[in-house]
Parts: C-alpha cells; structure tokens; sequence
C-alpha cells in the first residue's frame, strides 16, 4: 500500500513521500526496500541514521530525527500493530464444515469448520465463527460472532464465548476445577457444575487452562489477554481489559479488578482480591489481597549461589534477632527510666 493510504486509514500524520509503496514491517535493523520500521524505545534512536527502512512509524518526540518518509502517531506501538495487522490479514479459510468435521448442530452459512472438528448439539455458533481442524465443542456451547479457534482447542459443556474471541492452539476452556473433598484417606471428587464465561475481545494463549466453576461461574472480561500456559482455577473472575504473561498460575475464587497486569511466572493463591489497576511483577507470589492500586513485587534478588545461602541463613535467624532486639529496646527504656534525668529522678 502507499503510505499515505495507510495514513488515511490508520490516522496519524504524514511527513515527506507519502506515494512510496510499504509491503511489510521490519525493525529498524532488518527493514529493507519496501519495508516499514518502527521506533519506540529511544535506546534504538541511532538505527534511524542507518536502517535502510522506506519509512519509519515514529513519535512526535522523534519526528525531527529523520529524513525517512514517516507516520508520525502519539503511539507508535499501536499504531505498529495495526500497520502489521492491515499488511498481513489472516488467511481465509472456506466456510461450511470439512466432510470429516461431526457437527450436530445447525451452522451459520458464514461459519468455517475444519477437519476432524466436533460441534456438540445444542451449540450456538455466530456469524463468521472459525473452528480450526481437531477442535471440540461440548453441548451447549455458544460462541460470538467473528470468533476464531485454533487446532485442538476444547471446549467443554455450556461454556459461553464472547465476540471476536481469538483462542490459541491446544487452549483448554471448562474443564473441571480441582475440586476434592477428604473423606478419610482418600479424596472425594466434587463434581464441577459452573460454566466459564469469557467475555468479547478475549485472547486465550495456546495451551491455557481456564476451569469451569464448582457452583458459580469463572469469568473472564471484555478484552482480557492471556499468555500462553496459563492456568485459571474455579470461580476466578478477571477484570476487564486486563494482560497476563505465560505460566502465570491463579488459584480458585480469587477476584481481580479491571485493567490489572501480572508478569511472567506470576503466583496468585486463592480467595484473594486485586484492586483494579493493579499490577503484580514477573516471578512474584501473592500472598494476600491487595485492595490499594500500583506495582507490587515479591520477588528474592538474583545473587550468586555461595552469597544466596549465606543470605537465607541469616533470614532464618530473623525472628530471633527481632526477639532480641525487643528485649534490648525494654532494657534501654527501664535503664532511662531510673537514671537521674529519667522520669524516675523528677522532683515532683
């Protein structure tokens, strides 16, 4: 496409030639003849002077540094994503069902199934639905207009999935929580009867697990994004508008707020409570509800080994010191106390 075409359609501001034709994005140091490069992190400013890109998408902070043709945008970043989204559209796949497909429920003419898929009876599928090959969709099901599941995602019984949905390859969504009751010495499974509700413009990372409820519903908001392997427990809700990065685990009943961010690793124990806008670092442990908005970290610093063990041993002896400590603080106060300018030595 010409850049001013992109421009136009994408909004922004155009500076130098807008007919040069952009057949792909590429970053700064890759980006070649044709290509468009970027510019968001300001460490990488200096590539501008070097990379061989046909325009650059850039910042107003950054729209003097180059003679490139450029689309100026307040957000690069975006604005980038959906350069890249308008240049590569997905491929389209042929609607109807795959001769292979088992399907026991009626279609929408505009629905794409493709082999070896398996739509339950009672399914509800909207306009333009895409089911890649190998998925499975349990009875009741319903699933929004515009929505797109890849190979071998499942999806269980009386699950609801909003519009333009996208779930990742190998996602499983409604499986049973891990739900058991002792009974001497051996567990008695509690049988999971709560659907999972995921809202519209939900992303599901491939591989992700989000269980059903055991009696209320585990509920996922309008325009949540999950990584990959990524595991939702029973009767978890999450906020609107809220990311996750991969391997993040979150424990059943635990409610977070809208716009709520967790990094990579991130743990999250049960009947907790997260205010919106809260935001948990890679690798850290949430322990208890955290009701106050801002960045929360948990994490031990990386050391060397020798130098973490010596560390953690004198953790271990943390609760002693503080004890000693208490008394030192007791026998500082009695010996002000009875000194001649203490309180004991005033005249009345």
């Amino acid at each position: 496409m010409r850049l001013d075409e992109i421009v136009a359609r994408l909004g922004g501001t155009l500076a130098g030639d807008g007919s040069i034709l952009v057949s792909q994005v590429a970053t700064l140091a890759s980006a070649g003849p044709g290509q468009i490069a970027f510019l968001v992190n300001p460490k990488y400013r200096q590539q501008l002077q070097t990379t061989r890109a046909a325009a650059v998408i850039l910042s107003p902070q950054f729209a003097d540094t180059t003679d490139l043709p450029r689309l100026i945008h307040p957000n690069p970043y975006a604005c980038y994503a959906r350069v890249v989204a308008l240049l590569n559209p997905p491929a389209v796949r042929p609607t109807g069902a795959h001769a292979s497909a088992v399907v026991h429920s009626p279609l929408p003419a505009s629905a794409s199934i493709g082999e070896n898929a398996v739509v339950g009876s009672g399914v509800v599928l909207g306009e333009n639905v895409v089911i890649h090959p190998g998925c499975v969709i349990g009875d009741g099901v319903s699933i929004g207009d515009d929505s797109v599941l890849y190979p071998n995602v499942v999806i269980y019984r009386d699950c609801h999935i909003g519009r333009r949905a996208v779930i990742q390859a190998g996602a499983v969504i409604g499986g049973d929580g891990f739900g058991f009751a002792r009974e001497g010495e051996r567990w008695l499974k509690i049988p999971q009867i709560g659907r999972v509700i995921i809202g519209d413009d939900v992303e599901v990372g491939a591989n992700t697990s989000i269980d059903r409820g055991a009696l209320d519903d585990t509920v996922i908001g309008d325009g949540v994004k999950l990584d990959n392997q990524i595991q939702i427990a029973h009767n978890v809700v999450i906020g609107e508008n809220s990311a996750m990065a991969g391997c993040v685990g979150i424990a059943g009943s635990t409610k977070i707020g809208r716009r709520c961010t967790v990094g990579g690793a991130g743990m999250i124990i049960g009947h907790l409570e997260l205010a919106d806008d809260t935001h948990v670092s890679a690798g850290s442990l949430v322990s208890k509800s955290l009701r106050k908005p801002g960045q929360y970290t948990s994490i031990y610093p990386l050391e060397a080994h020798a130098d973490w063990l010596h560390n953690a041993a004198q953790i271990r002896r943390l609760g002693a010191l503080a004890e000693r400590v208490a008394e030192l603080e007791k026998a500082l106060a009695r010996v002000s106390a009875s000194s001649p300018g203490g309180d004991a030595g005033k005249s009345e």
